[in-house]
């Protein structure tokens, strides 16, 4: 039987202080090399428990696995799409122009009145789980939408154009329980090019 591809851990876009005083080097690199590579390592190592029983022919609990498989690469595909989704500080942040800017007026009126949505949608995520901004294709409209854990796909098929994780690792290191701290650091540095770059592809 063929060995499946092994999934790797991207590098960072920028070096790992780039992002600071928003998110310091200590926080960016407990996240993208501790908690997002155990995002990596785990769905690798559910593909082999799979390989494995088809190898020997042998019964697996499916449920099981697949959630866990679920689990880990939803993780690890929302965090690739986070990272680009940030750039170095005096880089992002700031309004959006381009596509984004006029899809985002078109729908909330307002790009303030879109960032309120969102950063109240970031703030008021239950548990652990992301912020998303996606473009739902049965309307072609953009969505700002809550996920859970790493389950990112609420709205199938729906792709994401900006991410931004919640999970208490993101963020605890420099605003400890403080989510509503980091949410408006975030947006000092978006990435409105790469999200720009995201928009163009579907329209």
């Amino acid at each position: 039987m063929q060995i499946q591809k092994r999934y790797e851990l991207p590098p960072l876009p920028y070096d790992a202080a780039a992002l600071e005083p928003h998110i310091s080097r200590e926080q960016l690199s407990l996240h993208h090399d501790k908690h997002h590579q155990g995002y990596v390592t785990g769905a690798n190592a559910d593909l082999e428990k799979l390989e494995q029983a088809r190898q020997e022919n042998a019964d697996i609990d499916e449920k099981a696995i697949l959630k866990e498989f679920a689990f880990n690469i939803g993780g690890h595909i929302l965090h690739s799409l986070f990272w680009p989704t940030m750039a170095p500080a005096g880089k992002g942040g700031g309004t959006p122009g381009g596509a984004v800017a006029d899809v985002l007026d078109r729908e909330f009126g307002t790009f303030d009145r879109f960032k309120k949505e969102f950063s109240r949608a970031a703030s008021s995520v239950e548990g652990s789980g992301w912020a998303a901004l996606v473009m739902e294709p049965l309307s072609g409209r953009p969505r700002i939408m809550q996920i859970e854990k790493h389950s990112n796909n609420v709205y199938p098929t729906a792709p994401i154009l900006m991410v931004l994780d919640l999970w208490e690792h993101a963020y605890y290191v420099d605003y400890r329980n403080n989510r509503g701290q980091f949410i408006d650091a975030f947006w000092n540095v978006v990435n409105w090019d790469q999200v720009n770059s995201r928009m163009e592809k579907m329209i």
